[in-house]
């Protein structure tokens, strides 16, 4: 009997033009400290490159593999990606979520295309870091979080502000949601993103 492992194929990330939603989504994950519980939680987003919404998140104690493919699966369906032919580019970093085999089962029964950024590049995952910048800017330092519920609610309510009254520079100062609503209305210009 043989004992095979699947192995998959490292796709490095590939400079893009982005012309619309939904092209391509970064995933990162970043650790937030409860001082309260002297404890991390895991804070895991997806962002939409070119209308910079998070398009979801997973907040909690452990993060692994099996986390990420529910969070790729669920942000699809939010999106109403799941039965749709174009898909995003799924760019994540080299983390063991992001290598794990139920990650990259995930990307192949949704029929995304996952690739992961050459290491000591954070750059080519800008987007997703500059929000972790901004959360930790202007909420995280705000705060000595005493409890995971705590935590929870407050980077929740940082989500939601983020994504529907925060004004982008980038997004002809409209929040994330408007910006997505203009553009499929036709009330705006698209812009051009390039990565």
């Amino acid at each position: 009997m043989t004992n095979t492992k699947l192995k998959y194929p490292r796709k490095v990330a590939t400079n893009r033009r982005i012309i619309q939603s939904d092209q391509l989504w970064e995933i990162d994950i970043k650790y937030v400290y409860i001082a309260g519980e002297n404890r991390f939680l895991y804070l895991m987003e997806i962002i939409d490159v070119y209308d910079r919404m998070i398009t979801d998140y997973y907040i909690g104690l452990c993060c692994d593999g099996h986390h990420a493919s529910q969070l790729l699966k669920r942000a699809l369906w939010k999106r109403k990606l799941t039965f749709k032919d174009n898909r995003p580019v799924i760019r994540t970093d080299n983390g063991p979520q992001f290598i794990s085999k139920a990650f990259e089962s995930a990307c192949d029964s949704c029929q995304v295309e996952h690739e992961r950024i050459p290491p000591k590049t954070p750059n080519k995952n800008a987007h997703i870091e500059s929000f972790h910048a901004l959360l930790e800017r202007e909420c995280l330092t705000r705060y000595e979080l005493s409890s995971y519920q705590q935590a929870y609610g407050i980077i929740s309510n940082y989500i939601d502000f983020y994504n529907n009254r925060r004004f982008h520079g980038s997004l002809y100062d409209l929040a994330p949601a408007r910006f997505r609503d203009m553009i499929a209305q036709k009330e705006i210009e698209g812009i051009i993103v390039n990565v």
